[in-house]
């Protein structure tokens, strides 16, 4: 091991060399760190223990158990009006404050300190209604793209009993591939049908595992607030190719892993170059993506080191855990 540390320090050092100067001063380096491709020695593969496997393709099609809590109307009409008075607010305050300093360039009947006062009042009222736009955002999630009118339509499906919305918690899972397609809840041994409405940002504060905020029309008698059901999220059919948890890596734009080029360059050093992927679904110790082929050689084991020489600001998920 006392070895080891020391050598591992020369190959990212060697990398960082390569990457910072090329072979040619006549030629630009790359353009973006985003381009670069780190370059390795056989030796230096062996070294920081770099292997590479061809992934195997596989399809997808996965059923999620969870359960489910029915949340009450009330709760959304509550943070809807909210919302809308906190933005009614700042704009009334907008006004007052435009109105004034209209006043006191004119000369007219406004103070400086009038001026400024309804400028801080602004600021403030402003601060509020972003603050209910996130928090609201952060509850309601899907519900927060919708427009006042179609808000409106729901509320009045919901507190007439033609619809309710519902929780569906996944314990154990922190992050989806896609989001399901559709649900059915288990009512006292009924199926009954669900529509995904789509991720909610705020995890469960009991399971701090992902949410999903679904919609039930037509709901059975007697299903109201605060009932418990078991989920079953159903995913669309989909092929891709299982990679393992180790090769993935999470950067700005997504995750990606490393494919190894064909040929290594001229000086014999093999590179390798970041390809972004698309999570599908989890499967054991492995994710079903899109992105790759199976025809492919990609990283399973030392990622980390290639990102460090290329500086994509992220690291390998598995080496977290160990962290």
């Amino acid at each position: 091991m006392p070895r080891t540390i020391p050598l591992l320090c020369a190959v990212i050092g060697l990398g960082l060399c390569a990457l910072a100067w090329p072979d040619d001063d006549d030629k630009p380096g790359p353009a973006a760190s985003d381009t670069a491709q780190p370059a390795l020695s056989r030796q230096q593969q062996q070294a920081v223990g770099i292997t590479v496997l061809h992934p195997l393709r596989a399809s997808g099609g996965e059923q999620i158990e969870g359960y489910g809590q029915v949340l009450d109307a009330t709760t959304l009409i509550a943070d809807v009006g909210h919302l809308a008075s906190t933005r009614a607010a700042a704009r009334a305050a907008g006004s007052e404050a435009q109105r004034l300093a209209g006043l006191y360039a004119n000369s007219a009947d406004a103070s400086l300190r009038a001026v400024e006062s309804a400028q801080a009042a602004q600021i403030d009222a402003q601060t509020q209604a972003q603050i209910a736009s996130s928090s609201f955002a952060l509850q309601w999630g899907p519900l927060a793209r919708l427009s006042d009118a179609q808000r409106a339509s729901l509320i009045d499906a919901l507190t007439s009993g033609r619809s309710l919305l519902l929780r569906a918690d996944l314990p154990g899972r922190l992050r989806l591939g896609l989001v399901p397609q559709s649900a059915t809840l288990n009512v006292d041994g009924t199926q009954v049908p669900a529509r995904v409405l789509g991720a909610l940002q705020r995890s469960a504060s009991e399971s701090q595992s992902v949410g999903l905020l679904l919609q039930i029309e037509h709901p059975p008698s007697g299903l109201g607030a605060g009932a418990r059901v078991l989920v079953t999220l159903h995913g669309g059919s989909y092929d891709g190719v299982l990679v393992p948890n180790g090769a993935l890596l999470y950067g700005e734009q997504g995750a990606y892993v490393y494919r190894r080029l064909d040929t290594p360059d001229k000086d014999g050093r093999q590179r390798y170059a970041p390809v972004a992927v698309k999570l599908l679904q989890a499967s054991g110790d492995a994710w079903l993506v899109q992105g790759i082929d199976s025809d492919d050689s990609i990283v399973a084991n030392g990622a980390g080191v290639l990102w460090s020489l290329q500086g994509l600001g992220t690291f390998s998920a598995e080496e977290e855990d160990h962290d």
